[in-house]
């Protein structure tokens, strides 16, 4: 498969603290891939540099061969941590928005996916739970045909409940060559999605492998590896 991700001595300072050190990371297409880590080790600011949000310290990151900017933003759709949407605008003035705004952007999807959740296209966001919230913006993110899906703790707001469809519609509203990162630290409720994992600790890589080879090589779970390499 070809690579829809490159990074090169990637890092990133802040002041003196060290987020990012110095790491080398691929990402294939067509595939799931979860970033797992503890707090603090590096998951949100390797998403943001990925997204532009963020400069690199040193290193250099390639989507699709280009830098960070704006033709990658045309290729790569981001869920950040936390809500950017304005609270005073209604679902169906968000999609709208969303439409304008990205070439890729399938509206039908976005209305099936509400209907399916039963979120009201006319609501405002002010009136919604923060569960609700997370939601529309997850299916606003999910919408696009882009290349490659940054969802940063996508599911961490959310009841259990909803969490098995939500990672059913992350399965089934992206094509086959895309790729999906995740970060998440609810590793047990994606874990059966999963293609492959980077495990990131300290801003260094610690691991990267397949779900299949972890299983296969060590007899137990993705959860239950990410306990025995984090434990305190």
């Amino acid at each position: 498969m070809s690579t829809i991700l490159d990074c090169r001595g990637l890092t990133k300072r802040y002041g003196n603290k060290l987020a990012l050190d110095h790491i080398d990371l691929s990402l294939e297409r067509g595939k799931i891939i979860g970033l797992l880590g503890p707090n603090g080790s590096g998951k949100t600011t390797l998403i943001k540099l990925l997204n532009g949000l963020l400069v690199p310290t040193e290193g250099e990151i390639f989507i699709d061969g280009k830098a960070p900017g704006v033709e990658t933003k045309k290729i790569v759709s981001y869920l950040p941590e936390r809500t950017y949407l304005n609270r005073w605008m209604k679902v169906s003035d968000l999609i709208s928005y969303f439409c304008d705004f990205y070439a890729d952007f399938d509206r039908s999807r976005a209305y099936d996916m509400l209907q399916k959740l039963n979120i009201n296209p006319n609501d405002r966001l002010s009136t919604m739970s923060k569960g609700t919230k997370e939601k529309v913006q997850l299916i606003l993110v999910m919408s696009r045909r882009a290349s490659l899906y940054c969802l940063d703790e996508p599911i961490a707001g959310v009841d259990p409940a909803a969490r098995d469809y939500i990672l059913s519609t992350i399965i089934n509203n992206y094509d086959e060559n895309a790729t999906i990162l995740i970060s998440t630290h609810l590793i047990s409720d994606v874990e059966n999605i999963l293609d492959d994992v980077i495990f990131i600790q300290n801003g260094h890589i610690r691991m990267q492998d397949s779900v299949d080879n972890i299983r296969q090589a060590k007899g137990i779970s993705v959860d239950s590896l990410f306990r025995e390499v984090f434990k305190c």
